[in-house]
């Protein structure tokens, strides 16, 4: 797969369900009429996977402010992520995908490398969704130091145009 099967600003967001850190099924299109920044990691309680949970964490209150809501999709179970979520002191929402079929559906389980070898994995990205569904803003292979200030700055900006 390539960034081309990725989905791009202006188009919708694929609707999806799956479950939460206390296994209750989440569907995107509940936030219909909300700013969702949807995030795609790769493995709780990894270093980078870390720091970008506790920094979207550590700005929530001004997403919230922007009525704006945070989730973040890896393939690690939901009993991973409440604790993932209870060791860092989270304040968003994660989603278990452990088949990968919301990252295969965004185009984000693709090949890999590492250290010469190679292996299919998620490519960590991140999309800001408007209240009605559609993709305002992607990044793709994010790097984690600065970007949720960066996001919570393009959605400042997107909501004040």
């Amino acid at each position: 797969m390539t960034e081309q099967n990725i989905p791009k600003i202006g188009e919708s967001a694929l609707n999806f369900c799956l479950p939460n850190e206390d296994g209750n099924e989440v569907c995107l299109d509940k936030y219909k009429g909300k700013w969702v920044v949807l995030y795609f990691y790769m493995k709780d309680n990894s270093k980078s996977c870390t720091i970008q949970a506790v920094d979207f964490s550590a700005n929530f209150n001004e997403f919230t402010e922007m009525d704006a809501q945070i989730i973040g999709i890896s393939p690690d179970s939901s009993k991973s992520h409440k604790n993932f979520i209870g060791k860092n002191y989270l304040k968003i929402e994660l989603l278990s995908d452990p088949e990968n079929t919301v990252a295969k559906n965004y185009g984000l389980w693709q090949t890999k490398k590492m250290y010469g070898k190679e292996y299919m994995g998620v490519i960590r990205s991140t999309f800001i969704i408007d209240p009605k569904g559609i993709i305002k803003a992607v990044w793709a292979n994010v790097k984690v130091n600065g970007h949720a200030e960066e996001v919570r700055d393009k959605l400042k900006e997107l909501k004040n145009n």
